[in-house]
């Protein structure tokens, strides 16, 4: 064990380690300032419970267990009798030439299903396809994928990864939320675009760790959907380069956790020394731990990290509960209080303040005008 995963240890506890996904993965680019969740997330640490015992917790992803039966049970039937429902939509929706295709399942279950024997057999497989000469139709279901975070090594799993007619690698991304009459919720279609982003990242990276070009992986992913109202699978493609634009922007941007861990004291950790399934450690002690990490907290935090409840109460009063745009708009000024004082003209603006306070002067002036012009 290295120091740093030493170090990791410890700050998580004796709890399980709770894995990165491709959503947390998407979340955490969103904000790759923030040195908590990015600490957090590097080791494995459950935010919902943390946020929990200090009795502000916010549920993030939550899904009905009516709703996660109904997931599974599509995605099942997507991938039924080797993806013939799968091969029949790329036929007939993305324009598939093959006849027919191969299934291979990385993760069968007589084999070894060790992470790192699932990352080589997923790897072997992947390269092969992607080297092979001709038309090669294989879906290979179950592959494992590794991606370079905060300098530590990720793993995440696809849905799905076709490979089109010996031209480029595809993923596959089946969501169980409709496309109804050819539109889908835009907020949900926008997190699928993400997830997906972070895997066809992944997928270029552990190419080119191969030698080999991660042009051989398409930025177009296709989306799998049931139709209308029905359990009818439907198929569309989404560009993904935006999202690929961002995300390699943000994961550039963020610190590393090696260096993170320099900052703070050896003895931090966030373990609720559970006893008998119950945590014991006193929400004081574990609000200090907590609050030696600097968050950076944006609203946006709500739909994305279970503990935005804590962060936000941290925040209370500050310009970062207003938003991203206003904290990057009003650089330089913490408090929301400062804020109405220097729009005001109840407080004289320090030399990196002015321009800021230009802003919160014309706007408050405005406010003065509007106001007037109704009465």
């Amino acid at each position: 064990m290295t120091v740093v995963e030493h170090r990791l240890t410890v700050i998580r506890g004796a709890a399980p380690r709770r894995p990165h996904n491709a959503r947390t993965l998407a979340a955490l680019a969103a904000n790759p300032g923030c040195r908590r969740r990015a600490l957090m997330d590097a080791a494995g640490v459950d935010k919902g419970a943390v946020a929990s015992r200090l009795g502000m917790p916010v549920s993030i992803g939550q899904m009905s267990s009516i709703a996660l039966a109904r997931g599974m049970s599509f995605e099942a039937q997507v991938k039924a009798e080797g993806g013939a429902e799968l091969l029949r939509l790329l036929r007939e929706h993305i324009g598939l030439p093959i006849a027919q295709a191969h299934y291979h399942d990385l993760n069968p279950a007589d084999e070894d299903d060790r992470i790192t024997s699932r990352l080589r057999r997923s790897q072997h497989a992947l390269q092969e396809a992607a080297t092979a000469d001709g038309a090669v139709g294989t879906m290979f279901d179950h592959p494992i994928l590794q991606l370079k975070v905060n300098g530590l090594a990720v793993f995440i799993e696809p849905d799905l990864v076709a490979f089109k007619f010996g031209d480029r690698l595809r993923v596959v991304e089946i969501k169980s939320f409709p496309i109804v009459d050819g539109t889908a919720d835009p907020g949900k279609v926008a997190a699928a675009a993400q997830q997906s982003a972070v895997y066809v990242m992944a997928l270029q990276e552990m190419l080119r760790g191969s030698g080999l070009s991660g042009d051989l992986v398409s930025h177009d992913v296709i989306l799998v959907c049931p139709k209308d109202f029905t359990n009818q699978p439907v198929a569309v493609v989404i560009d993904v380069r935006k999202q690929l634009a961002s995300l390699r922007r943000q994961l550039i941007r963020m610190e590393s956790i090696e260096s993170l861990l320099n900052l703070l004291p050896e003895a931090l950790t966030f373990d609720l020394r559970e006893h008998d399934g119950q945590a014991t450690r006193d929400p004081e002690d574990l609000a200090n731990a907590v609050a030696q990490v600097s968050a950076r907290y944006s609203p946006e935090c709500l739909g994305s990290c279970e503990l935005a409840g804590v962060c936000r109460a941290e925040a209370a009063r500050t310009v970062p509960v207003l938003g991203r745009t206003v904290r990057e708009d009003l650089g330089g000024i913490d408090s929301i209080t400062e804020a109405v004082e220097l729009a005001t003209g109840r407080r004289v603006p320090g030399q990196e303040q002015r321009q800021a306070a230009a802003i919160l002067q014309a706007a408050y002036r405005m406010r003065q005008q509007a106001l007037e012009a109704v009465r």
